[in-house]
């Protein structure tokens, strides 16, 4: 027992069920189907975070009925053959102490992608129309609502005969459930709208229906939004009102819910939306408010999602009343291992979710498989793990201590092999110590630490202000040499007057110099975290700003729920004005000039006291005599990226090196 962490892992009933702790993996997708199938690549990302220590593990949503396909990659449960998937997968979780749920969902109008890139078409209450993703649905006849409530039946049979502990009804983040409820969405005149008894028809019968099929040996939950926090959107009292009529349904005397998962948000709007992956701009643990007011009605469990990356932020929940369960299912895309980790108290082994969305949602929302950008093991399990080890152990050379270089570093060390690790500066983490000094950017940080420790605990020798020399080369007569030296700043070809202030936004967060007084003209090659974070810095110091952009729109390259936030906030400072498809060509003494990249016309913005570009930068190549060491180049000194594939080709390069000295397993 965890000695930091008590509550966190006093065992908890559900139902007929004990859970081993209070760790909870919830539902995401996940994008590893098998064609609408569970198959290998899902069953071992669940059973690696079964292994690492979770108390439950929900499975992503599975679809009802023929018309809750919301994206083609979604998991049905609507016919016998799904069922080897279930099965697979309740085998693995089971086998390392977990319980394991399913998700019971329909979207209604909340329908992402059509066939084949046609637009998507939708089946709800009424033919209300969604605004994220531009959906006019179908109103549902009575006969086509009766038949998805039988459906939610059968899809939990099926799913509880497979072997799956229990199941969870998905009426959060403005789904067909909640859209029943929610009048104005539900503009219906039969019994399943009108009335709140009416609105509230479809989730009751739904909740009944679903305990009489499962039984009363099967957990039953319910997965709801405690406040849709969007304008218009249902708000705390009317959500608590509804629970509070579902708490008391039963069927033969067995209550017909064993828990309910709180959470918050709206998937119809941006501004809700954002709460479905709250990124690191949001407070940790901040919908624990919501799960307090549920708790004060209920005296069944409830589980809490929102920001918990941390265990000591879970155990303060729970420890305070605030929650029974803690969803910590981001930090474990990002260390499957937390749970482990924690309840040994080896805390300052975890590695600790930034909140950047860059490879969980943000791979869904390209319809990829999810990741982690500092675990790229995750999702991919099957190909990288378990971890090879060497059968000699060879001599690495590591140039470069970003985050390329570091990962690199860190998995070739665990292989077995000597690793040197040599980074010019004094101090390791690259680019990534610029990217933390940008606002709502402080947690990026948390990835060069990570790193960092995760090298230092693989025994790699690591040099920090240690450039490497022909000299040190000659020294060490490496085996592999893997290049990570990055990439340095660079302007664009421009025509700049004498008198104007012209700098890069690296020197700028490099240096902090002291800008003129006036307006600051800031220039964005890519529409990324840069652009949008200087301004956002120089708005909050009390500048004005005009922000330009070669992209479509500020922050383009930014996964959707991070960009809402930060520009809601640049929105409100009213201090930034943004002009979009532009790139910067020239600067006098108080005027920038800027190329529509659309057409011949040329933006001219005045007054300019100061003007900050980012642009593309370049690799930095190295010049030196390997001898017969094999070289590999990764990173941004292969080609200027992101931090993703960087760390992404740390481990490939090392994992290449393991299979060139051919491993035998771990």
């Amino acid at each position: 027992m965890s000695q930091l962490f008590p509550h966190l892992f006093d065992p908890i009933a559900l139902g007929p069920l004990t859970v081993r702790n209070r760790i909870v993996s919830s539902g995401h997708d996940t994008v590893l189907d098998d064609y609408g199938h569970i198959g290998d690549d899902l069953v071992a990302y669940h059973e690696a975070r079964a292994q690492g220590g979770a108390g439950l593990i929900v499975l992503q949503v599975s679809g009802v009925h023929e018309t809750a396909r919301y994206t083609s990659h979604v998991l049905m449960a609507t016919d016998e053959s799904s069922v080897p998937g279930y099965q697979a997968v309740a085998e693995a979780v089971h086998r390392h102490g977990a319980t394991i749920f399913a998700q019971l969902f329909h979207p209604g109008r909340e329908v992402m992608d059509g066939e084949r890139g046609m637009a998507p078409r939708a089946k709800a209450p009424s033919d209300e129309p969604q605004e994220r993703f531009k959906v006019v649905p179908e109103a549902l006849t009575t006969a086509e609502v009766k038949d998805i409530i039988a459906g939610y039946g059968r899809a939990a049979k099926r799913i509880t005969d497979s072997g799956i502990d229990g199941v969870e009804i998905v009426a959060s983040h403005g789904y067909l459930p909640i859209q029943f409820f929610n009048p104005g969405v539900n503009t219906r005149t039969d019994e399943y709208g009108g009335s709140p008894q009416n609105r509230r028809r479809f989730l009751a019968e739904v909740v009944a229906t679903v305990r009489e099929s499962v039984g009363p040996d099967a957990v039953v939950g319910l997965r709801i939004s405690g406040e849709e926090k969007t304008e218009d959107g249902l708000v705390a009292t009317e959500i608590l009102d509804l629970i509070d009529h579902l708490d008391g349904l039963d069927h033969d005397g067995r209550d017909c819910l064993d828990y309910y998962s709180v959470t918050a948000g709206d998937s119809s709007t941006l501004q809700g939306a954002v709460h479905i992956v709250p990124s690191m701009q949001v407070e940790a643990a901040y919908a624990t408010n919501l799960s307090e007011q549920v708790k004060k009605i209920t005296d069944k469990t409830v589980m809490v999602a929102g920001r918990i990356n941390q265990p000591h932020e879970a155990e303060a929940a729970i420890a305070e009343g605030r929650t029974d369960m803690a969803i910590m299912t981001r930090a474990m895309i990002c260390d499957p291992e937390i749970a482990n980790k924690s309840q040994a108290d080896r805390v300052d082994e975890i590695r600790a979710c930034i909140g950047c969305n860059q490879a969980c949602i943000g791979h869904f929302q390209q319809g990829v498989p999810i990741s982690c950008i500092q675990y790229p093991e995750s999702g991919r399990e099957l190909t990288f793990l378990p971890r090879p080890r060497v059968r000699a152990r060879d001599k690495v050379l590591v140039i470069g201590g970003g985050p390329a270089g570091l990962k690199a570093a860190a998995v070739a060390g665990e292989q077995g092999d000597e690793v040197v690790l040599c980074e010019k500066e004094p101090h390791l983490g690259g680019a990534v110590l610029l990217a933390q000094e940008l606002p709502y950017r402080s947690e990026f940080g948390g990835a060069a630490t990570n790193l960092s420790a995760e090298a230092a605990r693989a025994g790699v020798d690591i040099r920090t202000s240690t450039p490497v020399t022909q000299a040190l080369i000659d020294d060490i007569v490496p085996d592999h040499v893997i290049v990570a030296t990055g990439a340095q700043q660079r302007l664009p070809a421009l025509e700049i007057a004498d008198d104007s202030l012209v700098i890069g936004a690296r020197e700028y967060l490099r240096e902090d110099p002291n800008l003129p007084t006036g307006r600051v003209l800031v220039t964005d090659w890519k529409g990324d975290w840069i652009g949008l974070g200087i301004a956002l810095r120089l708005a909050a110091a009390g500048r004005h700003v005009t922000l330009a952009t070669a992209a479509n729109f500020a922050g383009a390259a930014i996964q959707q729920c991070t960009r809402t936030l930060l520009v809601s906030q640049a929105l409100r400072t009213g201090r930034i004005e943004f002009l979009n498809d532009a790139r910067l060509v020239g600067v006098d003494a108080d005027t920038g000039y800027l190329q529509s990249t659309l057409c011949e016309i040329v933006h001219e913005v005045a007054d300019v006291a100061a003007t900050i570009v980012s642009a593309a930068p370049r690799s930095v190549p190295v010049d030196l005599d390997f001898g017969t060491a094999s070289v590999t180049v990764i990173g941004d000194a292969l080609a200027p990226r992101t931090v993703e594939e960087a760390v992404y080709e740390g481990l490939t390069a090392a994992t290449e090196i393991a299979a060139w000295q051919r491993t035998v397993p771990a």
